[in-house]
C-alpha cells in the first residue's frame, strides 16, 4: 500500500524548488553527511564531464538559516516560511544529523555537536554570516551555535525553545503534560502516541485519519535509536546550566498557548537574557505556531528581519 506521506514528498519538494530552494548533500568529513536546502541561484550546472555539482556559489542576499525541531525534518517544518523569505533573503534549511538524509558515524549526541557540524556545513556552502531561526530542539541548537560562533550568527529568532533542557525543566514539563519520558513524548511509536504529541503541540484540535498518522510515523521517525540518544544528550544537570552573555539580538517569537514551553517561560527567559532580547506572542497558537498561524508568524518574522537590515544600514 502506498505511504501517503511519502507520496506527497515529491510534491512538497517541487513546491520548494518553485519557491527557490533545492536539496544539496554536503560531506562534512568521512562518515558525516548533512543535507541542506539551499538557494537555487547558488547551484550552478555541472561542468562538462562532471556528473554532479561539486561546489556552490556564495549567497548574494542576507542569509537566513531555518533550524527544525524534533518531530520533522527541515523542509516539512518550515514549508510555510520558505516562500515568504526567498525574495529578499538567501534561505538555507538544514536537516540536523539523524534527520532526513543527514547522518554521522560519530558517537556524540549533544546540541553542541549538532551546532558544530551545522556550522561546518554552512562554511562549506560559503555562508559567512547569518540570522538563525530555531524552533524547539532547533532553538537549543541555535543558542549553542550563537554561543560558540558569535562571528557567524548575527541574530536569532527562537520559537518554542529554551537555552538548555535542565533536569528540573524536563521533569516539570513531562509531569505537567502527563508523559513518563522525553522519548514517550517526542518519539511516538504508535498512532495513539503521535496523536498525544499533536494534542499538546497544537492549540487547535487537529484531525487526521489513522492511516495518515501511521504513514507519518514510518516516514518521519527514522533513526529511532540515534534520536533516542539525542534526547538523552539533551538533558543537563541544573548545576551545569549557565546563561551565556550573547552579543547578538534575540527575538522570542512564541505561540501564546504553547503547552510544551509555556509563554511564561519565554517571559522568564527574556529577563534572563537581558536587554538585547525581545518577546512577541502570537495569539491562538500553540507550540507549532509557525504551522498553525503561518501568515501571522511570517509577518512577524519578516518585520523583525527587516528591522535587522535597517539597523545595518544606519550603523
Amino acid at each position: 500500500m502506498v505511504n501517503l506521506v511519502a507520496a506527497q514528498k515529491p510534491l512538497l519538494h517541487g513546491l520548494m524548488k518553485m519557491a527557490g530552494v533545492q536539496p544539496y548533500l554536503v560531506e562534512l568529513e568521512p562518515g558525516t553527511v548533512m543535507n541542506f536546502w539551499v538557494p537555487c541561484e547558488t547551484v550552478k550546472k555541472p561542468k562538462k564531464g562532471e556528473k554532479k555539482v561539486t561546489h556552490l556559489e556564495k549567497p548574494t542576499k542576507p542569509v537566513v538559516v531555518l533550524v527544525h525541531g524534533f518531530a520533522a525534518e527541515g523542509i516539512v517544518t518550515w514549508q510555510f516560511q520558505v516562500g515568504a523569505l526567498t525574495k529578499k533573503y538567501s534561505v538555507y534549511v538544514p536537516d540536523l544529523l539523524f534527520f532526513g538524509d543527514s547522518i554521522t558515524d560519530k558517537p556524540d549526541r549533544s546540541p553542541t555537536f549538532q551546532a558544530e557540524y551545522l556550522v561546518k556545513g554552512l562554511n562549506k556552502l560559503g555562508v559567512e554570516k547569518c540570522v538563525v531561526v530555531g524552533f524547539s530542539y532547533g532553538g537549543m541548537v541555535t543558542f549553542k551555535m550563537a554561543e560558540l560562533y558569535p562571528h557567524k550568527v548575527e541574530a536569532m529568532v527562537i520559537s518554542g525553545s529554551i537555552l538548555a533542557m535542565t533536569d528540573s525543566i524536563s521533569v516539570e514539563s513531562l509531569n505537567r503534560l502527563g508523559f513518563s519520558s522525553s522519548a514517550e513524548l517526542l518519539l511516538p511509536n504508535s498512532v495513539k502516541g503521535l496523536k498525544a504529541l499533536l494534542s499538546v503541540a497544537a492549540h487547535k484540535k487537529l484531525w487526521f485519519p489513522d492511516r495518515l498518522h501511521k504513514d507519518y510515523l514510518e516516514v518521519m521517525f527514522t533513526n529511532r535509536k540515534e534520536r533516542a540518544e539525542l534526547l538523552e544528550g539533551l538533558v543537563i544537570s541544573n548545576k551545569d546550566a549557565t546563561i551565556p552573555s550573547f552579543p547578538q539580538r534575540i527575538h522570542l517569537l512564541w505561540g501564546e498557548e504553547d503547552q510544551i514551553f509555556k509563554h511564561e517561560l519565554a517571559h522568564s527567559m527574556k529577563e534572563q537574557l537581558g536587554e538585547n532580547t525581545t518577546l512577541e506572542g502570537i495569539k491562538k497558537a500553540g507550540h507549532l505556531v509557525h504551522l498553525e498561524r503561518p501568515c501571522v508568524y511570517n509577518r512577524c518574522l519578516k518585520r523583525y528581519l527587516a528591522s535587522l537590515l535597517a539597523e545595518k544600514v544606519t550603523a
